[in-house]
């Protein structure tokens, strides 16, 4: 049975999403543990697409084609895990700040956290700060990621940032922030907790937020 997790991993890693599917549903049929075919077939293969694509041996489109396998698993396997173990690795949500509509680097960060085992709640694109707020009231997650992709739209995380402490909520959520106008000096001078550069470096700062 580690021989088939192996392949999983292998074909994650290769973006072959109709075989970690088949290798998935083969896993189930053998009654093997749905949470050890996560952490030990989806999330390992995963592991490795990260480390490849910070260090430059894999680009975005190969991430997404795995992270769409990773996912085609994950559909098949949720069923059977409990409510804890879904969630145990935290939870992540983020959302493009008001006035923006760009979403693939923000759904890259998604599956990029996805792939560390991190439960993530897409909130969208042009979310205004009391959208913001909702969110966090409902879903409690343990991070807020914001992304702009424009100039213009940046102070819109800043206003968010106020939104969240005049709701009295602020302590309850780590901030990290990210997208190409972006900056580390930006992010601290906002009162964020994180930044994030790209895919990679956010889901390692997501990671130290969460104590891994």
């Amino acid at each position: 049975m580690s021989e088939k997790l192996g392949r999983i991993v292998e074909c994650l890693i290769a973006g072959k999403i109709d075989e970690v599917e088949k290798l998935t549903a083969e896993c189930l049929d053998a009654a093997m543990d749905a949470q050890e075919v996560v952490e030990k077939g989806l999330l390992a293969g995963m592991d490795v697409v990260g480390q490849r694509f910070k260090v430059g041996d894999m680009f975005i489109p190969e991430v997404l084609r795995s992270a769409k396998a990773m996912r085609k698993g994950m559909d098949l396997l949720r069923p059977h895990l409990s409510d804890a173990e879904v969630s145990r690795g935290g939870t992540f949500a983020i959302g493009t700040v008001e006035g923006d509509l760009h979403d693939i680097g923000k759904n890259l960060v998604g599956m990029m956290f996805e792939g560390a085992g991190i439960r993530v709640i897409n909130i969208g694109i042009d979310v205004s700060p009391q959208a913001f707020v909702d969110a966090v009231k409902e879903h409690k997650p343990d991070i807020l990621g914001m992304s702009a992709l424009l100039t213009t739209t940046m102070p819109k995380m800043g206003e968010t940032i106020n939104a969240l402490k005049e709701a009295g909520i602020r302590d309850q959520v780590k901030i990290m922030v990210g997208g190409a106008p972006v900056t580390e000096e930006f992010a601290k001078e906002i009162g964020a907790d994180a930044y994030g550069a790209n895919a990679a470096m956010a889901v390692d700062r997501g990671k130290e937020l969460l104590g891994r």
